[in-house]
């Protein structure tokens, strides 16, 4: 393995281990009632400190929802939107990636969240209506939202990071993040897990894995520098062994959500790697060179007044779709 100036490690890449990372399609919420929340702020450091003086907030949230699904069907991918509901107001609807996540067994996972008001989001009747008028296949509901209940939290794909190619389940402790809800989920789906500690720049933990940590095909961008030193040269060691491009950021990049990204595959096979104007404006030229490089295309968007009052960014908003194809009689 050997280090270039960009903050890059470089190690072999046999494409053949690449199959399964990323999902062809992905479910994406238009929000009805987007908006800064009061249950969220104290655990998440992304999100604005005060609710913003905006009267025009939620339909500016809605033209950068619009955009980004434009950006990624030009660029390929299949993106299945569904509307939210006016009622209950759910002010964070637009990141469904916190509640549901497809898996290529066919299972689908319910997550047990913090705040009350996300829990709203959850709704079994959009899950149906994907399988009934999309073409997949369910064969299991993992339902661990009964977490609650103990006041235990993971909060899908934020809370979690897969490797889905080594079976590897990465994820930083937090308020939001369980150990024991890992460990459940991990042994459901059949993955090794890969806990940790990370903390941001005031040492507060960080809230969510996927802020930090992206893994594609051919790359796996992390902040290394947030994460706690008696974890770090494991992650870095054992993100490198799966043959993928080690690029690191620093917490500037974090803060600018240049963590929160996500590769998806386009209708053609091309690699599609999509991030937000400002962590595109966060990463250095090398570092964005060296991300270029290991997909077909990038997709950048701006959302940020999103990204300032909910505290998420685009790979927040799109929950993956891995779900088998079904085989409907003729």
């Amino acid at each position: 393995m050997t280090d270039d100036m960009s903050g890059t490690r470089r190690a072999a890449f046999d494409t053949s281990s690449a199959r399964g990372q990323t999902a062809g399609a992905a479910l994406m919420v238009r929000p009805a009632a987007f908006g800064w929340n009061a249950e969220t702020y104290d655990s998440n450091r992304f999100q604005a400190r005060s609710a913003p003086d905006d009267p025009g907030l939620a339909s500016a949230a809605l033209a950068e929802f619009d955009g980004l699904v434009a950006a990624l069907r030009g660029a390929g991918v299949a993106i299945h939107v569904v509307e939210d509901r006016p009622e209950p107001r759910c002010p964070d609807a637009v990141f469904p990636n916190n509640w549901v996540s497809f898996h290529d067994d066919g299972t689908v996972v319910l997550y047990p969240m913090l705040a009350p008001t996300r829990r709203r989001e959850r709704r079994p009747e959009l899950l149906q209506d994907l399988v009934v008028r999309g073409p997949y296949s369910v064969t299991r509901l993992l339902d661990l939202t009964h977490h609650e209940l103990g006041q235990r939290f993971l909060e899908g794909t934020g809370s979690v990071v897969f490797d889905h190619v080594a079976r590897v389940a990465y994820a930083c402790l937090s308020t939001r993040t369980h150990s024991a809800v890992l460990q459940e989920l991990a042994g459901e789906l059949g993955f090794d897990t890969c806990l940790f500690v990370a903390s941001g720049r005031d040492g507060t933990a960080v809230y969510h894995t996927n802020v930090l940590l992206s893994i594609g095909e051919r790359f796996a961008l992390i902040c290394s520098e947030s994460v706690d030193a008696n974890y770090r040269e494991a992650i870095l060691y054992r993100l490198a062994a799966g043959g993928r491009s080690v690029i690191e950021i620093g917490i500037d990049a974090l803060e600018a959500f240049a963590g929160n990204i996500l590769e998806l595959r386009a209708a053609d096979g091309a690699g599609v790697l999509v991030m937000s104007a400002q962590a595109r404006a966060g990463l250095a030229a090398g570092q964005f060179d060296a991300l270029a490089s290991c997909v077909d295309r990038v997709v950048v968007a701006p959302v940020a007044r999103i990204e300032q009052a909910g505290g998420g960014s685009v790979r927040c908003m799109l929950a993956e779709v891995f779900l088998p194809p079904c085989r409907r009689e003729s």
